[in-house]
């Protein structure tokens, strides 16, 4: 009887792991990363989110509940019909689990919606329309690093206490543009500032000269730039070639900026710009160690949307090993109940609208006298607390939401 019993006990657990390996869905985890791979958003995604999101799974040791753990690539070309059909060619064919990073705001509001209809998971880093959260939020997507809201926290009220109380906008012609200049104009005027107008720039323009003699002409204090890529670099070079900073007379904010962006642009081009950021390659000694990591299989230092792939999938996948299970519902419940504490967030945890919320910082870009070693960029002004960085529940437009 005793045989007999050891023997039951024996295959029952057998049984149970057997079952827990079951429960991932045909024997594999598929992460496909979505990103913009050779256009003007690469530099701020492209090999650096893939790498990023490689680094997590080889650091979580390539398997979860026993299942290899997968990772795929497409660009997405910054075409909206490209990415919806890769998007339902992955979910439906490719059986991926899980599609990450997601530049380009209107590509990552078309590619949640099918995350929803297919139920499968979305994560967004790369992109930052505060809609993602907001009236297009779903029960199967995460936007994680930053957001447009939080980002016109940062730089339109550091701005805004300096005395810089009057605006104009140079605005990209797509979603995030539209998001960023909506949400930072809402804290100019909560504030007790004045927009005086808007101009919106294709977002794929070499040219920015007609559009920032409009700018300069409105003798606005602050010409903020709502866009990003490289158009937004030639936004802000330009600006210093037509003199709108030259004695103090305009100031240029950038209201989403890359570490990436000021490289390129160089500290005598870039410096003075003040910035909202989650996250600095240099600001303790766990982001140092992860960028010291990251430099060395891609030769620059990571930004928040690198740091938030690594740690989202890292998130992703600790979710899936406590659930026992690769369903989305499950995986996600998981997700907004486990708290995060690594190198990119402190107690940070996912809302019922999907907002990552964590602490967010507000820099400014350092003068070439005061950098003292490669990519030493940022001095730091302030620390938001996640708390007042994100928009409070209270204001949710997302269905998800219970009031």
């Amino acid at each position: 009887m005793r045989t007999t019993a050891l023997a039951l006990a024996a295959s029952v657990a057998l049984a149970g792991s057997a079952f827990a390996q079951d429960r991932i869905s045909d024997d594999v985890v598929r992460i496909g990363v979505m990103t913009d791979m050779s256009g003007q958003f690469s530099h701020e995604s492209g090999e650096g989110s893939v790498t990023a999101v490689k680094m997590a799974v080889e650091d979580f040791g390539g398997t979860v509940l026993g299942k290899k753990i997968e990772v795929i690539v497409a660009d997405h070309q910054n075409r909206n019909e490209v990415a919806i059909a890769k998007a339902r060619e992955w979910y439906d064919v490719g059986k991926v689990d899980m599609i990450a990073n997601l530049i380009n705001s209107s590509i990552a509001l078309a590619v949640t919606n099918v995350a929803q209809e297919k139920n499968r998971i979305a994560i967004v880093n790369g992109s930052g329309s505060s809609r993602l959260t907001g009236d297009s939020c779903t029960p199967n997507s995460i936007h994680y690093a930053y957001d447009t809201y939080a980002l016109a926290q940062g730089t339109g009220k550091a701005l805004i206490k300096e005395g810089l109380n009057s605006w104009y906008f140079l605005t990209a012609d797509y979603a995030f543009g539209h998001a960023l200049e909506g949400d930072t104009a809402n804290v100019v005027k909560a504030n007790g500032g004045n927009v005086l107008g808007s101009i919106r720039y294709p977002i794929d323009t070499p040219d920015h000269s007609s559009f920032l003699l409009q700018a300069q002409a409105s003798k606005a204090k602050v010409v903020a730039v709502a866009g990003s890529g490289t158009t937004f670099i030639n936004a802000v070079k330009s600006a210093k070639d037509f003199g709108l900073t030259d004695g103090g007379k305009q100031t240029i904010a950038g209201l989403l900026v890359w570490i990436t962006d000021i490289d390129s642009m160089g500290l005598k081009t870039a410096q003075g710009l003040v910035l909202t950021n989650g996250f600095y390659w240099d600001r303790d000694e766990e982001t140092r160690a992860f960028s010291k990591r990251f430099f060395a299989k891609m030769k620059r230092m990571p930004h928040m949307g690198d740091a938030g792939d690594y740690s989202s999938t890292m998130h992703y996948l600790n979710a899936i090993k406590a659930a026992g299970t690769d369903d989305a519902k499950t995986v996600m419940a998981k997700m907004r109940e486990m708290p995060v504490n690594d190198f990119f967030a402190k107690n940070g945890r996912v809302r019922e609208d999907g907002r990552f919320v964590h602490d967010m910082y507000v820099y400014e870009v350092k003068k070439p006298s005061e950098s003292k070693y490669a990519w030493d960029y940022y001095k730091l002004r302030a620390v938001i607390p996640g708390n007042e960085a994100f928009r409070p529940l209270s204001e949710s437009k997302c269905p998800l939401v219970k009031k």
